[in-house]
């Protein structure tokens, strides 16, 4: 077979190539050309691969940053949160303890007033024994120092 000696050239930006004949001479500057381009090729995918990889280190320091961010307000969230409850639970135990304060004086002023209430119906009660007896002393000086017989007693009575 017949050694042809083409060159493969990629023409401006399209993927098309071009197969011309070559001089020897030209087979060597082809190659070399061939090893330019691949050795700015793999330049290209390189700085390409640092821009990517600079990118991606960029953006797991920013997601970082932001688990950071968000662990430190949940901690704060979590820590406001425990201070509420301490809180809420002291206020609940003074106020129940203000409530059973005042439902023990509340029962101790009931107590009063029920023993009041129990001393005042005695009071009641000794004022119409009393008075029952003052009726009955009036009478019985009436009949003994007024008159002598039952029946002066009625008239009296009357006048009096």
């Amino acid at each position: 077979m017949a050694q042809r000696r083409f060159r493969a050239s990629v023409s401006d930006g399209k993927n098309v190539l071009n197969f011309r004949r070559h001089s020897p001479v030209d087979r060597g500057a082809a190659a070399l050309e061939l090893v330019h381009q691949a050795a700015d090729a793999f330049r290209e995918m390189e700085q390409h691969a640092r821009q990517t990889e600079a990118r991606a280190q960029s953006l797991c320091n920013s997601a970082i940053e932001k688990v950071r961010s968000a662990e430190a307000r949940a901690e704060a969230a979590e820590c406001a949160h425990q201070t509420l409850m301490i809180d809420a639970e002291d206020k609940l135990r003074h106020a129940s303890r203000a409530l059973e304060e005042a439902r023990s004086r509340l029962e101790a002023r009931e107590n009063q007033l029920t023993a009041m209430e129990f001393r005042a119906q005695a009071a009641e009660a000794e004022a119409r024994e009393t008075k029952r007896a003052l009726a009955l002393v009036e009478e019985a000086i009436r009949r003994r120092l007024l008159c002598t017989s039952p029946k002066a007693d009625t008239g009296l009575t009357a006048v009096a």
